[in-house]
C-alpha cells in the first residue's frame, strides 16, 4: 500500500498528529513520505496553515506549502463555507490530479481529509466523495470522548457505503478524564473487528508534547508494516 487516506470522527480530533506520525514513521523505513491535506481551513497570522505546516514538516520529501495544501482558505469554518467567503471553488478533479502527481514522487502518501468524513466542500460534493475519487484505503482517527463509540461505528459504515476500505482505526485521547476509558476502547476493537475487519493501529494517550515522534511511539508497529505491505 503506498496510499491512505485519513479521516475522523470529527473535527479536532487529531487527524493531523495521526497523520504527521504516520508520515515520520515511514520516513524512518527509509520511504519517501509525501503529506497531502488537500483542503485547509484557518489561517495564522502569517499566512500559512498548521496542518499543512505539520505534514510538511513530518514527511520526507522536500515540498513547497502548496504542493501539500493546494487550497488554503482564511475562515476557521467549514470548507464550503471558507471557499464561499473567497469567491473560490473547491474542484475535486483537480485535488485528485494534484494527489496522483504527489503520489507518484512518493513511496508513501498520506492524505488527510478536512473535519469528519462527509464535510461539504460545495453544493455537490463532500470530503467523501474526495475519498471515493482518490480510492485510496481510508484510517479512521477516532477522538476518545463520550460519545466516540456511535460516532466511529456511523463513520465506519459510511466509509463502507461508499465502497472504500477501512483499513484500520487509531484511537486518539481527546479527553484523558474521560470514563470508562478502557471499556470503550474494548468496545470499539471488538465492534471494528466483527463489523469490518479493521485493525486497530495505536492508541495514543494524550501527551504533553505530541511531537510526530512522541505520537508514533504509540502506534503498532507490527500493524502498521501489515497496512503499508497490503
Amino acid at each position: 500500500m503506498s496510499e491512505i487516506f485519513i479521516t475522523g470522527t470529527d473535527t479536532e480530533i487529531g487527524k493531523t498528529r495521526i497523520s504527521a506520525a504516520l508520515l515520520h514513521w515511514c520516513a524512518q523505513q527509509g520511504w519517501r513520505s509525501a503529506g497531502f491535506k488537500p483542503v485547509a481551513a484557518g489561517l495564522e497570522a502569517d499566512g500559512s496553515n498548521e496542518d499543512v505546516q505539520a505534514l510538511r514538516a513530518a514527511g520526507s520529501l522536500a515540498l513547497s506549502s502548496a504542493e501539500v495544501g493546494p487550497l488554503q482558505f482564511q475562515a476557521a469554518c467549514a470548507p464550503h463555507i471558507a471557499a464561499a467567503l473567497e469567491g473560490r471553488a473547491i474542484d475535486l478533479p483537480t485535488l485528485v490530479q494534484q494527489a496522483r502527481a504527489l503520489a507518484a514522487r512518493a513511496d508513501v502518501l498520506v492524505v488527510e481529509g478536512v473535519g469528519g468524513f462527509c464535510v461539504p466542500l460545495g453544493p455537490d460534493a463532500d470530503t467523501a466523495d474526495l475519498a471515493l475519487s482518490l480510492g485510496y484505503p481510508v484510517v479512521l482517527v477516532v477522538g476518545l470522548r463520550l460519545g466516540c463509540i456511535s460516532h466511529a461505528l456511523l463513520t465506519a459504515e459510511a466509509i463502507r457505503a461508499r465502497g472504500l476500505r477501512l483499513a484500520g482505526w487509531v484511537a486518539n485521547t481527546v479527553d484523558p478524564q474521560m470514563a470508562h476509558l478502557q471499556a470503550n476502547l474494548d468496545t470499539l476493537c471488538h465492534e471494528f473487528t466483527r463489523r469490518h475487519q479493521a485493525p486497530c493501529l495505536g492508541v495514543v494517550p494524550r501527551l504533553a508534547e505530541p511531537t510526530p515522534a512522541a505520537v508514533a511511539a504509540h502506534l503498532d508497529v507490527a500493524a502498521l508494516h501489515r497496512l503499508f505491505s497490503a
